[in-house]
């Protein structure tokens, strides 16, 4: 993993230290919430992905069975903890991926070397996401897609006053937690050239799904 910048790495090692925390009860607690809230958005998304994958902060692997038997998936992580279930789960899963530790913002790869990028429900918590998006539009392909699913800044009012306190409350209870909740990408893919194919917003807003290509 690249060095990081000056002033940047304790918020790096509080994002880790909070997920390989947060690592053996993250699917259950998951698994609560996700169906309710986000639909069948991972399908959406995995469902779509061609070619050469990356999936950017893979997580515990909640991933790998949606994905098309003939995508070449790579999958980083910056939690170690969490890499070791998504590793599991693709050994009794039968899912051939490599799976590594990297940070979102420096990827440890060459420039168009992806068909498809993929990003589920990880960009609110990545410590810069210009940097993250750039990074993947640089080892996304020319003509390839980026395929995200994400909760943003709600376009309901009470909505996002209610996720403004709940914003105040992580930042005093965990600090290290990461979490934005009035973040959306969608601009910033934009912003660095990509041209949106599709985009959907649900739940009063506060999430969003979309498809975007990177010119040839």
């Amino acid at each position: 993993m690249a060095a990081a910048k000056p002033g940047e790495t304790a918020s790096l090692e509080q994002i880790r230290r909070h997920w390989d925390r947060q690592a053996p009860k993250y699917d259950k607690a998951m698994g609560r919430i996700e169906r309710r809230v986000f639909g069948d958005g991972r399908t959406w998304v995995c469902s779509k992905a061609r070619g050469r994958t990356l999936e950017v902060a893979i997580g515990t692997g909640r991933n790998l069975p949606l994905y098309p038997e003939d995508v070449e998936l790579v999958g980083i992580d910056l939690s170690p903890r969490m890499l070791e279930i998504a590793r599991k789960r693709a050994r009794e899963g039968g899912h051939d991926a490599d799976l590594r530790e990297a940070d979102a913002q420096r990827l440890p790869f060459a420039d168009a070397e992806f068909d498809t990028l993929v990003s589920t429900l990880s960009l609110c918590s990545v410590p810069d996401l210009d940097a993250t998006v750039a990074e993947m539009r640089r080892v996304l392909r020319p003509g390839g897609r980026m395929l995200l699913l994400d909760h943003v800044r709600p376009t309901s009012a009470p909505v996002r006053w209610g996720l403004l306190v709940l914003q105040w409350l992580i930042n005093v209870v965990e600090p290290g937690n990461g979490e934005q909740m009035m973040r959306r990408p969608l601009p910033v893919v934009r912003s660095q050239g990509l041209v949106i194919e599709e985009s959907e917003r649900f739940k009063a807003g506060a999430v969003e799904r979309l498809v975007a290509r990177k010119p040839e």
